[in-house]
């Protein structure tokens, strides 16, 4: 199975199909694979070269304890090490929810690599939203998993949970993301779930700035891991448009 070295670390990845390369980079908790089982793949692989990543602490990829390996400028430098070890110059990208907030990293720290971006079920300026009762903990995602995600959870183990817990950690990091989107020159598109909590700030964000946004069914768990047609169509429409004619 293909794989890359970035600081020490190894990141897996899984390619499908041939042509300009779409990275997708999966939630917290996921894996590669789940993009896989969403119908993405298969709805980009007769056009796109589709690479799906295992990020740090997930799936094959190495789950590191120290949590200094997880913060945002590493983890985008993740994803362009997969698209070096490609051989590209350039990416589409797209991510939820923790994969989200890595793609902003891209956004940041690596503009030039991007040909579009596409941020679901994450709120660039926001960040995570609140619980009813108060700021969301890696241990209130992991009660709330195992009730309504419980296939989640098989990617929590006594070996894998320092990690995770420094991945959903990291993701407090929420400064430059403004700047870093307002001044990019690659198209950008906001994606969420009518059933998030988050869809309305990110709609709401969508407008302000005039980037288009995918308002498709489904809440957090489900607009990822079960999307329907509409979403499939929705960013498969959005990267066409985005690609170069030649």
């Amino acid at each position: 199975m293909p794989s890359t070295r970035h600081r020490g670390q190894r990141i897996h990845y899984t390619v499908d199909g041939e042509g300009p390369l779409v990275v997708l980079q999966h939630g917290m908790l996921m894996d590669a694979s789940s993009w896989r089982e969403s119908g993405l793949v298969a709805a980009l692989s007769d056009a796109y070269c589709v690479a799906c990543i295992d990020s740090l602490g997930h799936g094959e990829s190495d789950k590191p304890v120290d949590a200094t390996l997880y913060g945002q400028a590493q983890r985008a430098g993740d994803i362009v090490a997969v698209i070096d070890d490609l051989g590209y110059d350039r990416a589409h990208l797209v991510g939820h929810s923790m994969g989200a907030w890595m793609a902003v990293g891209v956004a940041r720290y690596h503009p030039r690599r991007l040909a579009s971006l596409i941020l679901g079920g994450w709120d660039p300026l926001g960040g995570l939203p609140p619980g009813p009762r108060g700021p969301i903990t890696f241990d209130h995602l992991i009660r709330f998993a195992s009730v309504v995600a419980p296939e989640l959870m098989k990617s929590v183990t006594p070996q894998s949970e320092p990690g995770l817990r420094a991945c959903f950690g990291a993701m407090d990091e929420l400064q430059g993301a403004g700047r870093a989107l307002r001044a990019r020159d690659f198209p950008l598109m906001l994606w969420c779930g009518r059933e998030e909590v988050l869809h309305a700030p990110m709609q709401a964000l969508a407008i302000t700035e005039g980037m288009p946004f995918l308002s498709t069914a489904g809440d957090h768990v489900a607009a990822m891991l079960r999307p329907d047609a509409a979403a499939l169509q929705g960013i498969r429409g959005f990267l066409d448009a985005a690609r170069p004619r030649r």
